[in-house]
């Protein structure tokens, strides 16, 4: 195939990270009818695959590999692993491996985990490679410290437990998965952990890894052979600067309700841009598979046809932990009422979040029907009578007002 870096820019669509969004992105236009060059470039030297497996089957050791089941041969798409964006100028990507020429941009370089200050010796967990070296490490016995008890930190602890570790987590927030969950939700999956035989440490900080030990803010010393950071992600948009796309304070791509940035002839989309919410009333940075599945299918509509359907789907999230599936649909924020169906004791239980009656978000442990009806009912807007929401025995999509 001729390369790339010679092709005329106009007939060249270039997707810049092959994550699931890019990857989506670039099938999605092939398929759309896009009969010009494509090519995918990628800053790992992997085919482009699934990262929500590397907590789960990976690190259990039930697959070695997570490669996304498309034929990027037989699409066309020159695919183009181990290159890493460096800058961008006006109908040029700029790489460590030369310049490529487009017409049209999507720039879809996802997010990288947040480092702790005074965490150097720790791991973090995103690529395949530390999936696979952090498997190696987890054995019977092994004094594992989990910092953050998010979604990573919960499904991390999950597979570390089976494989016979001695696992503690600690989380400077009042409960598990502050920020994205109210106190008194969070507090209902903290009993997970006791379960699990995890020693969960709420409201202190860590001060600093040291060798064979994480010293807490409070004074005191955990042992510890191996560490692992999970406390969120950043844009990885660095190497935008100075090329004229318009990001937020944290770094996320501002994009408008089609995903275009404030550069002409270039897109953006997965878990490295901010887009426009009609249906939420703010601007949302989302870093979940379905949303790099959906806005990588969005950006290549886009692309194809300036009037494209605005990008806006009810956002959706899965965590596979401690045995159970936890759900969540939506975006709550803070005044919504929270309404519980079922109590955190049972065995599967949801919380419903509603604003002026109409529900905002829902969070389903183990009950997938209460998903899959909520989430259509608050794509739809429906306003539910609180009483019969508040039953669990009462079908959710049976509760409208």
């Amino acid at each position: 195939m001729t390369g790339v870096a010679e092709l005329s820019a106009t007939d060249q669509v270039v997707v810049v990270g092959a994550g699931l969004a890019g990857a989506q992105c670039a099938l999605k236009l092939r398929e759309g009818g896009w009969a010009g060059r494509i090519a995918l470039v990628g800053e790992e030297p992997h085919t482009p695959y699934d990262r929500p497996p590397l907590s789960k089957d990976v690190l259990l050791g039930k697959a070695d590999s997570t490669t996304l089941d498309i034929d990027f041969a037989q699409l066309d798409v020159e695919l183009l692993t181990g290159r890493r964006a460096t800058g961008l100028t006006p109908g040029v990507l700029h790489t460590d491996g030369g310049d490529l020429p487009y017409g049209s941009l999507v720039i879809a370089t996802g997010a990288t985990p947040r480092a702790l200050p005074g965490a150097e010796r720790a791991h973090l967990l995103h690529t395949l490679d530390d999936a696979l070296a952090l498997r190696a490490l987890l054995r019977p016995g092994l004094r594992l410290v989990l910092v953050g008890a998010g979604w990573i930190g919960a499904e991390v602890s999950t597979a570390a437990r089976e494989a016979g570790c001695e696992v503690t987590v600690v989380e400077a927030g009042p409960a598990p998965v502050p920020g994205a969950l109210p106190t008194e939700v969070g507090a209902a999956m903290a009993v997970w952990y006791a379960e699990a035989g995890v020693d969960l440490r709420c409201g202190v900080g860590v001060a600093a890894v040291e060798p064979g030990a994480v010293l807490l803010v409070d004074g005191s010393h955990l042992p510890a052979d191996e560490v692992l950071v999970g406390v969120g992600a950043r844009p990885a948009t660095g190497w935008l600067a100075g090329s004229g796309v318009e990001l937020d304070a944290a770094g996320a791509v501002l994009v408008d309700e089609r995903l275009r940035t404030s550069l002409p002839g270039v897109f953006a989309a997965g878990d490295c841009v901010s887009y426009p919410s009609a249906r939420c009333g703010t601007r949302l940075a989302v870093q979940h598979w379905d949303h790099a599945l959906r806005s990588g299918e969005a950006a290549a509509a886009a692309v194809l046809d300036a009037h494209a359907r605005p990008y806006d789907p009810v956002p959706y999230f899965w965590s596979e932990q401690f045995g159970r599936m936890v759900q969540y649909a939506g975006r709550h924020a803070e005044g919504d009422e929270l309404l519980w169906r079922g109590g955190p004791r049972d065995a599967a239980w949801s919380v419903l979040w509603l604003r002026d009656g109409v529900p905002s978000a829902l969070l389903a442990v183990d009950r997938p029907r209460d998903l899959a009806q909520g989430r259509k009912l608050i794509e739809r807007g429906t306003a539910l009578d609180r009483d019969r929401a508040a039953d669990p025995e009462v079908p959710l999509k049976e509760a409208a007002a």
